[in-house]
């Protein structure tokens, strides 16, 4: 990985520092992965390999209904944490899929060199700590909103938060995540200024 790359991905450990050697050793346990869109980058049933960090792109992180209806349970992009973290944790099947939605590049660390970084740097510990109690608010914070704010409201809440790069990709997404038709997106879209 080239020096820009690297230096993103240090700052997605803001609590750790390392000298020269470390930081050789940290850079040489990710690798570039790439995926066209639409491909499937974790399967539910399947136990979710690798902890991403997304350089490039859109994925969705989704479960299947019992219609066989794609429901959205989240987005990552560029800058942000990728995965399906729960079965890479435990190491026990998915019972999500994560696809990418645009062109993917992202780094990739196994489950073994993820948990020797919390061995080798006991920083590690302060980073997941904050990472998972972020997960953890995020999801209360998703909750409330679906079970109090009208679809209107949830639409404006997400588009004003929203990075750019999720405005662009398919609505039918982004209205399943907003737990809402696609018509109610697109007559939001069309009608609502944020």
């Amino acid at each position: 990985m080239d020096d820009e790359t690297f230096l993103r991905l240090k700052a997605f450990f803001p609590h750790v520092a390392f000298d020269k050697e470390e930081e050789h050793h940290f850079r040489s346990l990710w690798s570039i992965k790439t995926f066209n869109q639409y491909d499937l980058i974790t399967e539910a049933g399947n136990i979710e390999r690798y902890f991403y960090f997304v350089l490039e792109g859109v994925q969705a992180i989704y479960i299947l209904n019992e219609k066989g209806e794609k429901v959205v349970l989240g987005f990552s992009y560029s800058g942000s944490p990728s995965g399906a973290f729960d079965s890479f944790i435990k190491k026990q099947p998915s019972d999500t899929f994560l696809e990418a939605l645009k062109p993917s590049k992202m780094l990739a660390i196994s489950f073994k060199d993820y948990q020797s970084l919390f061995k080798k740097y006991p920083n590690f510990y302060v980073w997941g700590h904050e990472f998972f109690q972020n997960i953890l608010f995020g999801r209360l914070s998703r909750e409330v909103e679906l079970l109090t704010l009208s679809a209107e409201q949830r639409y404006i809440a997400f588009m004003q938060r929203c990075p750019d790069e999720l405005k662009v990709i398919p609505q039918k997404y982004l209205a399943s995540y907003l737990n809402m038709k696609p018509e109610t997106f697109s007559r939001l879209r069309s009608g609502i200024s944020y």
